[in-house]
């Protein structure tokens, strides 16, 4: 290692010492921080204000003291008459025989030997001797070194106190008013309502105006006020256009919804133009054979006289009528027929309606019961009402097992001042899937998997029971299986149908 690098660990040794020392103290908090500042600096200037009196006052009292004892050594030696002198007492002046004064034997032959001379003792008394040429008496004198050391000392300790006095004073005026009142209190102030915000307390985030002072933390503490309150003002609009975002997407999403209905209706008015115009045609091609069997049915009757026969000619004169009905129902897909409304009893419609559904051989094994009171009277039409059923019954039929329940029930209510008759047509099936309950009434919709749903049955019936002014709904049983609730309006009381 070179040389001057020797030199230079020194230094950055230090360096890292005062660098660490330097942020420690930074890390401190304030009032520690700032305690310390003011203790070193009450301690400094009262270091300074000691070492710059003491020192002055030691060499004012010094030569005090040696002009003091110059004259008086002076004096003493002279024979002077001290003990006229005021203040003498500090002197411990004595006159007398040597043994009254205790003055040691070598002492005393000194002084016999050096009459009117001064003998200084060595042993830190500040006592001096002498002995009078003129009356050989022996003269003892203190000198007054213990007095001015002992006035140093006093003014040494008073300045002490007085400092030190002034120091703590000082320290508790700074801790205790000045440094809580206008340092202190603002920086909690600002640390409260900081901590507000980061807590989201929007009612104590801001700093009151009256407690903010006119110095440079004032004018921190102001400048944060604004902060706080812009960056409100800025989430409250950032608020504001998310809204309307959110109200921009959920409309958007709306008309997504309502563009993919109205293309999915698009497609579905195709097939129910086109199915509509091959019902047109089926019925047309269906009503010629239709009206033929008719009549050669009503000629045989005019010949058959055997009863049994006659019974199954009517049965199927009979058919032969629900068959023109069902061709002409075929037409109502591709144009409204004006429907004779009267009045229906209920019971026998849904009875004429599993009628036609039992001709399924599925049928035979299927409990069946109608608890439709006889006295349930709707206004309608008769031959709509039997398609309804007719097509809730096969729904039903299509859904229960070969020993599966069938029931319809009726009750009456008033909803908005009417009355109603609310039929309801209930299975012990499978129920109704939850992914076609909420589209169970759409054209083309079916839960079935064989070939025979063709998903009309329950469009249909919606359409016939609207345009009787009621309503249809569907839902599961609690105990299983589905029920298909129909309200109609009952027909008025009194007439006879």
């Amino acid at each position: 290692m070179p040389y001057r690098n020797y030199l230079d660990v020194p230094g950055k040794r230090w360096s890292q010492v005062f660098a660490r020392f330097g942020r420690g103290f930074g890390d401190l908090k304030v009032r520690p921080k700032l305690m310390i500042l003011h203790n070193i600096f009450f301690l400094v200037l009262s270091a300074a204000v000691y070492l710059a009196l003491i020192p002055a006052f030691e060499r004012r009292v010094a030569g005090a003291a040696d002009r003091e004892v110059s004259l008086v050594t002076q004096m003493f030696s002279e024979g002077k008459p001290l003990l006229r002198l005021p203040g003498m007492e500090i002197y411990e002046y004595q006159e007398g025989p040597a043994g009254a004064l205790g003055i040691a034997a070598g002492v005393r032959q000194w002084l016999e030997a050096n009459p009117g001379a001064i003998w200084q003792a060595r042993d830190g008394t500040g006592y001096i001797y002498r002995k009078d040429p003129q009356s050989g008496l022996y003269r003892r004198l203190r000198l007054p070194h213990a007095f001015y050391e002992g006035v140093v000392r006093r003014a040494r300790w008073t300045l002490f106190a007085v400092l030190g006095a002034i120091y703590v004073l000082a320290v508790l005026l700074l801790e205790l008013v000045i440094m809580p009142l206008y340092v202190y209190r603002p920086l909690r102030l600002l640390l409260e309502a900081d901590r507000a915000t980061r807590g989201g307390d929007k009612g104590r985030e801001l700093i009151d105006e009256g407690a903010i002072p006119g110095d440079e933390i004032g004018q921190i503490m102001r400048s944060r006020n604004e902060t706080v309150a812009q960056l409100r003002k800025r989430e409250e609009d950032l608020a504001r256009a998310l809204a309307r975002l959110e109200e921009a997407a959920e409309d958007l999403k709306r008309k997504n919804q309502l563009l993919e209905t109205a293309k999915k209706n698009l497609a579905d008015q195709d097939r129910l133009v086109s199915l509509g115009l091959l019902s047109a045609s089926v019925a047309h091609e269906l009503n010629t054979p239709l009206s033929v069997l008719r009549g050669s049915v009503e000629k045989l009757m005019e010949t058959v006289a055997d009863p049994a026969a006659r019974e199954r000619l009517a049965r199927v004169l009979r058919v032969a009528d629900r068959l023109r009905t069902i061709s002409e129902s075929l037409l109502d897909f591709s144009r409204v027929r004006r429907q004779e409304m009267e009045r229906v009893t209920l019971r026998p419609i849904v009875d004429e309606a599993w009628g036609l559904v039992a001709i399924d051989g599925k049928a035979s094994g299927v409990r069946f019961a109608n608890q439709v009171p006889e006295h349930d009277v709707v206004t309608g039409n008769s031959d709509r009402l039997v398609q309804v059923f007719v097509n809730l019954l096969r729904n039903s039929l299509s859904a229960v097992r070969s020993s599966g329940i069938i029931l319809v029930r009726s009750q009456r209510l008033v909803s908005e001042g009417r009355p109603w008759i609310v039929i309801s047509v209930e299975d012990d099936g499978a129920g109704i899937p939850p992914d076609v309950a909420p589209h169970i009434f759409e054209a083309f919709v079916t839960s079935r998997l064989d070939a025979r749903g063709t998903g009309l049955g329950l469009t249909v019936a919606e359409g016939i029971v609207h345009q009787h002014g009621g309503t249809i709904e569907a839902s599961n049983r609690p105990g299983g299986g589905a029920r298909l609730q129909v309200r109609l309006p009952a027909a008025p009381t009194g007439v006879t149908p």
